[in-house]
């Protein structure tokens, strides 16, 4: 018997990357320092990763299309670690940016495992 996931987990995930993703849209120079040049074009990943947070927020927002979206959650949070790496290249070398960069980095790890478990749930 298959069961669907409760919206708990989901939704605040969504809502997470929901307002990400507008604020992405929104005020793209918030984040575009955070892309390694490497990359290329800032304000074209940030553009696009506003998009797919938004994608994925809806997809997580309705039952039949979660599972889907804690795969898409799961991978887009982990792509974005070559940012969070890049952060320390950047950042201001005093205490506060680099206990803010030092804190950010981990926190994907439980962002990506509710992403996980959102997308096993049946």
């Amino acid at each position: 018997m298959n069961r669907v996931a409760k919206p708990g987990r989901a939704l605040v995930l969504g809502v997470l990357l929901g307002g990400s993703g507008v604020l992405h849209l929104v005020r793209p120079r918030i984040y575009e320092w955070l892309v390694p040049p490497e990359l290329g074009s800032a304000r074209s990943w940030v553009t696009a990763a506003g998009v797919a947070e938004v994608g994925i927020a809806a997809l997580l927002a309705a039952p039949a299309t979660r599972p889907a979206g804690g795969w898409a959650a799961a991978g887009l949070l982990t792509a974005f670690l070559p940012a969070h790496v890049h952060t320390f290249r950047v950042i201001p070398r005093t205490p506060v940016p680099i206990a803010v960069a030092l804190l950010r980095l981990p926190l994907q790890v439980p962002l990506v495992r509710s992403a996980l478990r959102v997308a096993r749930r049946r």
